[in-house]
């Protein structure tokens, strides 16, 4: 291999140096003269002859001291002006030093001041034209030239322009700029007009389609515009214009081509992560520090970030149940590579059976349990109705009935929208582990000990298996069609780490006391009260704007180049969600992103006879008669499934 030249400071090749330095001795030549005639031009401009050496000579060995022949001339800047000001004035003091010296004199008083302004004015002026030049060539050579409108604050915009112009491998012909702030229409920034403001984003382009300045793209300037203010934006305009982003400035090169990033999802559905603050994450520190922790559906998605979230708060262990084997090791070897000396315990089991969970105890004693297997797949667990309450339900009982026998400080159980007024089995079944949740922390607070029951409660999350976000990824993989249920649609969104971070501030804030009973805030009453916690969703979702802006933003057009097709509700599915049942009062925490409720907690030994009965039809296999039991200790859910025609018993 030949050795590496290194293109910074001293080591740049010598022959772009020299050819720097020569052409600016020349320009030095011709000025020089060219000054002393300014000077006095009665003496004639090439007299004596030797000022074109001599003004050459000094301009180099001047330039070369403050290091101008390095200067690229197709990037030159403001503080290139500023080397090639010192460079003149040295080369202008030192020429007048040499003609004091030889005893030849000054042509005038005013030759040396004259000199330098004329050096600034040739070196800057070559300098300037080769970078026009090439501008000029960059954009001549582009073969496609898109017209494009951008968008964003003031500020945003001279930035995007300035890029554009300087590091785009593609040619943009700006048809003009819309403000995301207040703006006077037809204010000019680098001689662009700003049309108006983003709320006029549709007769903006609706009167450039008349002028026939139609852009094909817009570009999007404001890394604040997100959620459901970039929803609307997207919607507002037609299918055919292409939306993109500029670029983060910490990833921008001065030099680099401007690559724009398309839209993420993410963007669309206004998911702003929250940083937590010192001290919270200490809360958080000392719930999980030096505890044995158990985390059950470790391999899922919420599972897996549960247990890199409580790994780093430095648990002694950390024990991962799943009855999938793969997804068991896929997170077990995620965490090793992540945390080395973290002590693990991999457990293939499943929750669904009592003697495996209390093997499991007796040997690892876990402290505190994160609660989030389930069957979750609401037309799944409709055709295995039994199967889905014997997760759901009664698995959810037997964990929490070991925990307390085996002396476990808290068990924190992660529900779902779909509990509140269920329309499946899956709600219904989550529904009903809630209220024995419920139950078993009411009863934990009034003795004042035992196990603590902290319940969670939020919708879907960003990238979960089976989730409509992926969904939708493989199918315009596979060139569509993308498939919505119903037109009307809607669902919450929340990314997994989001979620995640609320559910140990929830598990944190629901373990603790503070107050003594006389002297408790409306928060520590309604925790006493067996209160279940909510994630703050912000707006639903129309999932019918996702799938067409989800095409959108892969730089297709939707039920042109991809089709979108109704299929039809299915079994179980609500068209809307909601988060809280009619009467449960939501009280804002002073947690930022939760809330809390207090539902009705069943109290008599009804509940448990039922709980006893819908597990015993279970296990029979009576699916008839385990949805009526169902229904019965879910007062709000009626199976369609029951009401159809006669099962029976597998």
């Amino acid at each position: 291999m030949g050795r590496a030249v290194m293109t910074h400071g001293w080591s740049r090749p010598w022959s772009f140096a020299a050819k720097n330095l020569l052409l600016d001795g020349l320009v030095s030549a011709i000025a020089t003269p060219l000054a002393r005639w300014l000077a006095d031009p009665s003496s004639g401009i090439f007299h004596p002859l030797w000022f074109i050496v001599g003004g050459g000579i000094t301009l180099c060995i001047c330039g070369v001291i403050v290091r101008m022949p390095q200067q690229y001339w197709r990037y030159s800047s403001v503080l290139d002006l500023r080397t090639i000001t010192i460079a003149a004035l040295l080369s202008a003091a030192s020429f007048a030093l040499l003609l004091w010296v030889t005893g030849f004199g000054l042509p005038t008083a005013t030759f040396p001041a004259i000199h330098a302004l004329l050096l600034i004015v040739a070196l800057g002026g070559v300098r300037v034209i080769v970078r026009l030049r090439a501008t000029r060539r960059h954009q001549q050579r582009d073969k496609i030239s898109e017209d494009v409108l951008l968008l964003g604050s003031e500020e945003r915009l001279d930035l995007l322009i300035r890029l554009l112009r300087s590091g785009s491998s593609q040619h943009y012909t700006i048809t003009g700029l819309v403000s995301s702030q207040r703006a006077f229409k037809g204010q000019r920034i680098h001689g662009y007009s700003i049309l108006g403001e983003s709320a006029d984003i549709a007769s903006i382009l609706a009167s450039l389609s008349r002028q026939g300045r139609r852009p094909t793209h817009l570009i999007i300037a404001d890394p604040a515009l997100e959620g459901a203010a970039l929803m609307a934006l997207l919607t507002a305009i037609d299918d055919d214009i292409r939306v993109v982003r500029m670029p983060a400035l910490e990833t921008v090169q001065p030099t680099a081509k401007t690559l724009l990033q398309p839209i993420s999802v993410d963007d669309l559905l206004n998911r702003f992560p929250r940083t937590l603050t010192q001290h919270s994450q200490a809360e958080m520190a000392s719930l999980i520090e030096g505890k044995n922790v158990l985390v059950t559906g470790a391999g899922g998605s919420i599972g897996g970030e549960l247990v890199r979230q409580i790994a780093e708060l430095s648990p002694a262990s950390i024990l991962l149940l799943d009855n999938n084997e793969y997804a068991l090791w896929s997170i077990s070897l995620d965490l090793s590579e992540r945390y080395p000396d973290l002590r693990q315990h991999q457990i293939l089991a499943d929750i669904q059976k009592r003697s495996s969970l209390e093997r499991i105890f007796d040997e690892f004693c876990p402290q505190l349990i994160f609660h989030a297997a389930a069957l979750k797949h609401v037309p799944l667990v409709e055709e295995s109705p039994c199967e889905g309450i014997l997760t759901n339900s009664i698995g959810t009982r037997y964990l929490a009935e070991c925990a307390r026998d085996y002396g476990a400080e808290a068990l924190v159980f992660i529900s779902t929208d779909k509990a509140v007024y269920p329309s499946s089995v899956m709600g219904a079944s989550k529904r009903c582990a809630e209220m024995y949740v419920q139950r078993l922390d009411r009863q934990a607070r009034a003795g004042r000990g035992g196990l603590r029951c902290v319940s969670v409660r939020f919708g879907n999350v960003l990238g979960s298996t089976g989730s409509v976000v992926p969904l939708f990824q493989r199918q315009l993989a596979r060139g569509g069609p993308l498939t919505v249920t119903h037109p009307d649609m809607t669902r919450y969104f929340m990314t997994i780490p989001e979620a995640v971070g609320l559910v140990l501030q929830a598990a944190q804030r629901g373990t603790t006391q503070n107050g003594s009973e006389g002297d408790e805030s409306e928060l520590e009453q309604r925790l006493r009260s067996g209160s279940i916690f909510v994630l703050d969703m912000g707006e639903p979702v129309r999932i019918m704007d996702l799938a067409r802006q989800m095409i959108r933003l892969a730089g297709l057009r939707p039920e042109r180049d991809i089709a979108i097709r109704i299929t039809g509700v299915r079994e179980g599915e609500k068209l809307t969600e909601t988060l809280f049942y009619k009467g449960e009062s939501p009280l804002k925490t002073d947690t930022e992103g939760l809330w809390i409720v207090t539902p009705e907690v069943p109290e008599d030994e009804a509940f448990m006879v039922l709980l006893d009965r819908l597990e015993q039809a279970c296990h029979d296999g009576n699916i008839r008669q385990a949805l009526a039991l169902l229904e019965e200790a879910v007062p709000d859910f009626v199976s369609k499934r029951r009401l159809g025609a006669e099962e029976a018993p597998l």
